[in-house]
């Protein structure tokens, strides 16, 4: 009895803590508040201010010209961690410190209070909308110039705010349907170790009369089952007695899902999107072979007379221009650019999707086990950050720090990838089949994620 007790003392010890964490969330919206308030601060000044100054001339650090600062927040440190983050501790960063979030939920709060359209609810928008935002900053080179970063992500602040003005009342209804990385953040939330879990039995027991949860990403709390669309944000904890902030294995949620938590439209986001567009995106510049058949097009256009492909007179919206740092992209360029992204993620999100198809196959399924796909999560959110940041790495390069670690700790991210992913897939395929087809079918997903592995691998150790 007495080992029993000290067993559990400490798992006790560790919810009562997260407990008392999200009451404490719930009872202190006012901090909360002041936290997201002092970030889109924050963030407006990093975002206006560096677009209105010139580009910096010859080399500078970081700390001292403003332009390579905000540059290195953004991209260097804000979105590589943000992705960390919420496979750590769920979409926290959603509830308490995304400036868009908030300004949208401002922005709602003082709008028309429209009812949300059908076209905004389509269940396609998260990956649309990751796709193209992904492949337009790569043709205006939205992680090296800042008008770029104005362009995109003040463009997508401008438009949560008149989402939020025109629908809902006080919600973020464009932080539920619309944001770009809405459905990354959904996906990567799943491994959290933490959620706000609701025991249904007690919330069915309860005879207090409360009033409804102000949810601002319109979730039905009774009927919450993950994190995917939770915003952390604390407001629902202790309603009815039945919610609470409490730690789980951070396969549970992938391993537990029902039918009504699998989407086709998140699975093509995971495979074509995160670990298709994106990897093509983070991989391009860097690719020998994307220097080679720039090398062989031009060549050819040259020998038949045909010289428009290789004007640089785009303007900068719309393909990178800068004569000021001599980056100045052709039409060439931007067509191999989107050719380059567009076969990655065929190539990969294919060989992913096709080998979820055989491996349904093999255990008996007719239909797509879509399913299984979600295995592919610890690689897609280990890949992403990987690629976000490499730009940090070569910031803190240009600074002359030893970073002879770094080789070392990507390939240990690798291999913890490849690994987790196998673990969570394995237990996916199930019991059911016979075990030569279970092990068939593992072996396929496996090839699959390698070919993700081994790009990483080409790039970071063979270029």
């Amino acid at each position: 009895m007495n080992e029993r007790v000290a067993v559990l003392a400490p798992d006790s010890g560790v919810r009562a803590r997260l407990q008392a964490l999200g009451d404490w969330m719930r009872d202190h919206r006012g901090a909360i508040q002041a936290i997201q308030w002092t970030v889109v601060l924050f963030y407006l000044v990093l975002l206006i201010w560096p677009a209105m100054l010139p580009l910096p001339k010859e080399y500078a650090h970081f700390y001292e010209n403003l332009v390579l600062f905000a540059q290195f927040v953004f991209w260097g440190i804000w979105w590589p961690f943000v992705m960390v983050a919420t496979m750590l501790v769920g979409r926290v960063w959603c509830g308490v410190f995304c400036p868009e979030g908030a300004l949208s939920e401002w922005a709602s709060r003082h709008g028309r209070g429209g009812a949300i359209p059908r076209w905004v609810r389509w269940g396609g928008w998260p990956f649309t909308a990751f796709v193209l935002t992904t492949i337009y900053g790569q043709l205006i080179s939205v992680y090296e110039y800042p008008k770029a970063a104005l362009l995109i992500l003040g463009g997508s602040t401008v438009a949560a705010m008149v989402i939020g003005y025109l629908y809902g009342k006080g919600k973020r209804v464009w932080c539920r349907y619309l944001c770009p990385a809405n459905g990354v953040f959904a996906l990567l939330s799943r491994l959290a170790p933490v959620h706000f879990r609701v025991d249904r039995e007690r919330w069915r027991r309860s005879s207090n009369r409360t009033p409804a949860v102000d949810c601002a990403p319109l979730i039905n709390i009774r009927d919450m089952r993950g994190n995917a669309a939770c915003h952390m944000c604390g407001r629902c904890s202790g309603h009815r007695g039945a919610v609470a902030l409490a730690p789980r294995s951070p396969n549970s949620e992938i391993l537990s899902a029902g039918e009504r938590e699998i989407s086709p439209w998140e699975v093509l986001l995971l495979t074509f999107g995160l670990l298709g567009v994106a990897t093509g995106a983070f991989q391009w510049s860097a690719s020998p072979w994307f220097v080679a058949l720039k090398q062989r097009v031009a060549e050819w256009l040259i020998e038949r007379d045909i010289y428009w492909p290789l004007g640089d007179g785009a303007p900068w919206w719309l393909l990178t221009h800068y004569p000021q740092t001599n980056e100045l992209f052709t039409w060439l360029d931007g067509a191999l650019i989107l050719f380059y992204i567009g076969a990655s993620a065929l190539v990969l999100g294919g060989a992913l999707l096709l080998a979820v198809r055989l491996a349904g196959w093999l255990l008996g399924q007719r239909v797509m086990p879509w399913r299984l796909a979600y295995g592919f999560v610890p690689l897609g959110g280990i890949s992403v950050f990987l690629g976000l940041s490499a730009l940090t790495i070569s910031m803190l390069n240009a600074e002359r720090l030893d970073l002879a670690w770094v080789p070392g700790a990507r390939a240990a991210l690798l291999v913890v990838a490849l690994l987790w992913s196998g673990r969570l897939l394995w237990r996916l395929i199930g019991t059911e089949a016979a075990l030569v087809r279970r092990v068939a079918a593992w072996a396929g997903l496996m090839a699959a994620a390698g070919l993700v592995v081994g790009s990483w691998v080409e790039m970071f150790f063979l270029w």
